[in-house]
């Protein structure tokens, strides 16, 4: 071990370089990334944006001289966290895009299962949606571990109506008390991390059907209340998405509800529970009778029964999370065209309140994924390299990507490193769509 550390030369100077300013209401890039501290590999040290600092290879240890014994042992445990998985990624330049999104969501992910959405003010809290899908994502590299752990911090914070707050305090789990409603969408994103989690942990056998068991309190809360918030009309009440700037009924909740429905229903049915598998089957069906009335009549947009602009969301009806109609195709290719930027990512939507030159890479991730899934190699393969060349000094995917090409905001950001993650893998092999009950 000492020998391969030795073989860095950087020392523990933190060099400072001037970043140029982004464009007014763009905010700053505000880290460069995230490092363990050698001898409490728990606490996470947020590195500056200038800093000319350098990990050790393959982990999240900053390099120092002299090389310590904390060192020695916190690099070693990342190698073989690493080692226990797989690392996704065509090329020496994607896979090392793919380490360090592994070796951030690992950090990320503290020992109570809390997934840190970035490591900023604004977004140091564990939202369940960025949770969901970092739990999908360690899955399918192998770490179901570390996926389960997830999983049931997510149940220990579930409410009693079986929702979720919008976000909670990654030490104490209790949900941030500022104002923001529940975010129905966690009741979808939930069971599919579940329903994800088993199929990879499926070889385990007996293991597996007895930790699936432990999680089917709150599966079946989930999936009865969002079959007890479907309307009428079949679609799903009012509540506020990952846009987190109004109360409506949008189309990325109705998706990611329709996906947990479907997922809830195949584990019940996994599980013997019939009753719950035919109600929620008898739900998903009338919800996806729904988003199609609603939403297809406008191209599947933002809002239902109006032309309200597109939304990367639209991919949520795509693969992985569903088999895709070819109205729906045609809308995800023409929502892929009007939402990329010059600068070669994505806009959230086409009638997105905020900055409208500056991409977001969760959102162009959605893409993606849905073109790995599809087969449109080329497509996905130009969106990774994109990513590859927007990361931070240290490799970190940021939140956002400026009008100049800069990694702005966030540093890591938990769900872009998640959403990364599975488009490498979904390039490697295909990801499994959850079944339409009774399909």
């Amino acid at each position: 071990m000492a020998a391969s550390l030795s073989g860095l030369t950087l020392g523990s100077v933190v060099v400072v370089a001037a970043i140029p300013h982004p464009p007014a209401g763009v905010p700053p890039l505000s880290a460069a990334g995230i490092a363990a501290k050698p001898c409490a590999p728990q606490d996470v040290i947020v590195v500056p944006a200038g800093s000319r600092q350098r990990y050790y290879p393959s982990s999240n240890v900053l390099e120092t001289t002299p090389v310590t014994a904390c060192q020695q042992a916190a690099v070693s445990a990342d190698r073989q966290w690493l080692s226990a998985g797989i690392v996704p990624g065509g090329s020496p330049r994607v896979t090392s895009m793919a380490t360090r999104a592994l070796l951030d969501l690992h950090l990320s992910t503290r020992p109570n299962g809390a997934v840190i959405a970035g490591w900023q003010n604004r977004w140091e809290y564990s939202w369940p949606r960025d949770s969901s899908w970092a739990a999908v994502a360690l899955a399918f590299t192998g770490h179901t571990g570390d996926s389960l752990r997830i999983l049931r911090f997510l149940q220990h914070t579930q409410l009693p109506l079986g929702t979720w707050a919008a976000r909670y305090q990654p030490d104490d789990s209790d949900p941030d008390d500022d104002g923001r409603p529940v975010e129905l969408d966690a009741n979808g994103w939930v069971p599919w991390a579940v329903w994800c989690w088993s199929v990879a942990e499926s070889q385990e056998g007996e293991n597996a059907e007895r930790q699936l068991d432990g999680l089917w309190p709150m599966v079946r809360a989930a999936a009865d209340a969002i079959a007890r918030s479907l309307a009428p009309d079949g679609l799903p009440a009012a509540s506020m998405d990952y846009w987190e700037d109004s109360v409506e009924v949008t189309l990325s909740t109705a998706a990611a509800l329709l996906t947990g429905l479907r997922a809830a229903a195949d584990i019940a049915g996994d599980l013997d529970h019939e009753a719950p598998a035919a109600q929620w089957a008898r739900a998903a069906s009338r919800l996806a009778d729904g988003i199609t009335a609603g939403f297809g009549r406008s191209g599947y947009h933002r809002l239902p029964y109006a032309d309200s602009g597109d939304d990367a969301a639209v991919t949520f009806l795509g693969p992985p999370f569903a088999d895709a109609g070819p109205a729906v195709v045609s809308a995800i290719t023409d929502t892929e065209r009007a939402l990329r930027l010059p600068n070669g990512g994505m806009l959230p939507g086409s009638d997105w309140p905020g900055n409208r030159t500056t991409a977001w890479t969760a959102e162009t991730a959605f893409f993606a994924l849905y073109n790995a899934e599809t087969g449109h190699e080329q497509q996905a393969s130009q969106l990774l390299t994109w990513f590859a060349t927007h990361t931070t000094r240290l490799g970190a995917l940021p939140e956002k990507v400026d009008a100049r090409g800069q990694p702005v905001s966030a540093a890591p950001l938990a769900w872009t490193d998640a959403a990364v993650l599975l488009t490498l893998v979904a390039q490697a092999h295909r990801l499994p769509v959850v079944p339409i009950p009774g399909g």
